[in-house]
């Protein structure tokens, strides 16, 4: 596990910088975390969502749901490549309000909007793409909810996927009527690629 105090690089675009660290010197997207938050790039869903992420062929005003957003990492990365709306969702108000500052720290907060809470309090529907690095129980759980939030097209990377749950979670997406485009078998989890069709 890479040091979550000090910068480091992820994929081919990104650099993780803690909030009070001084500015790295490179041409990477810097995403800035605020020290101590857990989630800040470390482990290896995040990781991997991040290097999908980049190559993603995304237009700008993207609307984007971010299931489970914790530190929002994943939506700032997102917000810093293609500028668009975003809803980040969590249980936790703790992760809720570590969201929002990171959110600030990275200067992309003007147009994300933070929901405490479950997908059954989100109205909004028609993402273009969706963000869910859960564990893969709770996706089987949220499918048919989290494909019907989403407009035909859209991308929906899912990762937290433990090996065990990995068959399951594809075959159940690919039922309510998406396509695989990416499934990457990581140490111990993985992460999906979907596409609504």
């Amino acid at each position: 596990m890479k040091d979550r105090y000090h910068p480091f690089d992820i994929g081919k675009r990104f650099s993780v910088v803690p909030a009070a660290e001084f500015p790295v010197a490179n041409n990477r997207i810097k995403l800035v975390m605020d020290r101590g938050a857990f989630g800040s790039g470390e482990h290896e869903t995040t990781q991997s969502c991040l290097e999908i992420l980049e190559n993603l062929p995304l237009q700008e005003a993207q609307k984007s749901l971010d299931l489970g957003s914790g530190t929002a990492i994943l939506t700032i990365a997102k917000q810093l490549l293609h500028p668009g709306q975003a809803w980040c969702i969590d249980i936790e108000e703790s992760a809720i309000i570590s969201g929002r500052r990171n959110c600030r720290l990275n200067k992309v907060d003007n147009d994300i909007t933070h929901v405490c809470g479950t997908l059954e309090q989100l109205e909004e529907t028609n993402f273009n793409l969706i963000l869910a690095n859960i564990y893969g129980d709770i996706l089987l759980d949220v499918a048919g909810q989290l494909v019907n939030k989403a407009e035909t097209g859209a991308l929906l990377l899912l990762s937290g996927i433990l090996w065990e749950y990995n068959f399951d979670v594809r075959q159940k997406y690919q039922k309510l009527g998406c396509k695989l485009i990416k499934n990457c078998l990581l140490s111990e989890y993985s992460t999906i690629l979907m596409q609504k069709t």
